[in-house]
């Protein structure tokens, strides 16, 4: 679809939290998906309406759980996008691979992935990680928003100056079976870290541009740019504290009185900064609908993605830009790794490290003490 407030044929749109939110507010029931949910910023009429063609919904654990504990819950959240499509299979298709995607997009379906937003949802463990790949987890955000033993995130204490030794065996072990590395919520100096190792090309799945709000969960431009240059794509969030510098002072300075407005062209500004930056080719989406009670004005829910293209049509932006940022990019970078995963699927990725075989309890030491 073209034309002035029409997404150029589809939206794949990197971050979205309705699973967590269907925990909370529904029970995690599906059926009612189906029509308006007052709820929730997401149903299947308003992604309909705002032309989402794919979406990488997002699994992520409140870290009030811990260790196990977060294991236990990806899986209940992976289990609800598989019941998620299986409950409207007329409306949403299962994806793994680019190629799987493109189909459903054919087939007027929504293409559904699944990304972990947290690497304390393994429980220190790469066998958990591989099992998660193996249940359609594509990519994987490597910290939330604490530090988690091998990395540091973006929001909390630094312990590691980036990535620890077994951090970056994470990064490896990703780039193998074929999981993307999600550079979200990471400190700047994980994001280099891992830039530094990754042999495939990586997503920061719903995060903005430093330069223009200085929000620790937005990017710095040395890494936009070292990002683009190795082909990954940075997919831009609705989320007005990391769009707005005006926005996130007032929130710093304790939210009293009325919030400065956020708005359409706010998000559209990041757009443009990336693409200045980084490339045409690394630019995307990850509004992060769900995942934030507020949302900027003329971007309330999923239905509204239209007006943002609509913004940057106005900004003079080229159709092919505008289907790049749409959907493209994110597909090509999906599909330089979609080889590795399925490699890994069918046992052809080869061995991994003896780093990534350890177990991540050790029962000997508790013997031990016993």
């Amino acid at each position: 679809m073209t034309g002035d407030g029409r997404t150029p044929d589809g939206v794949f749109d990197g971050h979205n939290d309705l699973a967590w939110a269907s925990r909370t507010l529904l029970g995690y029931r599906v059926d009612e998906l189906a029509g308006p949910v007052a709820a929730t910023q997401t149903d299947l009429p308003r992604l309909d309406a705002g032309g989402v063609a794919a979406q990488f919904w997002s699994v992520w654990v409140d870290p009030v759980l811990e260790g196990a504990e977060q294991v236990v819950a990806t899986l209940e959240q992976i289990d609800f996008v598989h019941r998620l499509v299986d409950a409207h299979p007329d409306r949403l298709a299962f994806a793994r691979t680019a190629a799987d995607v493109r189909a459903a997009m054919a087939e007027g379906r929504i293409a559904s992935l699944i990304g972990i937003e947290g690497g304390d949802q393994l429980g220190g463990s790469l066998a958990v990680l591989r099992q998660c790949a193996r249940l359609g987890a594509r990519y994987l955000t490597l910290t939330w928003s604490r530090t988690i033993a091998w990395a540091d995130s973006a929001t909390d204490e630094a312990r590691h100056g980036g990535l620890t030794e077994f951090g970056r065996e994470v990064v490896r072990e990703l780039n193998r079976i074929g999981v993307l590395v999600d550079l979200s919520h990471v400190a700047p100096s994980t994001m280099r870290d891992a830039l530094a190792i990754t042999t495939r090309p990586v997503i920061v799945s719903h995060s903005g541009a430093l330069a223009l709000c200085d929000h620790p969960r937005n990017v710095p431009d040395d890494v936009l740019a070292a990002l683009g240059a190795q082909g990954g794509v940075v997919m831009v969030p609705f989320v007005p504290t990391f769009l707005s510098q005006a926005r996130r002072d007032w929130w710093e300075a304790g939210g009293a009185g009325e919030a400065p407005a956020v708005g359409v062209s706010d998000a559209a500004d990041h757009l443009d900064h990336v693409r200045r930056v980084a490339g045409a080719h690394a630019v995307g989406i990850g509004a992060d609908y769900d995942g934030s009670d507020a949302m900027p004005d003329g971007l309330g829910d999923v239905s509204c993605y239209p007006a943002l293209f609509a913004e940057l049509r106005r900004r003079g932006w080229s159709e092919e830009d505008l289907a790049a940022a749409a959907h493209e990019n994110v597909l090509r970078v999906l599909a330089a790794s979609d080889p590795d995963h399925e490699a890994f699927l069918a046992g052809r990725a080869g061995t991994p490290a003896p780093a990534a075989l350890v177990p991540a309890v050790d029962t000997t030491a508790r013997e031990g003490a016993e």
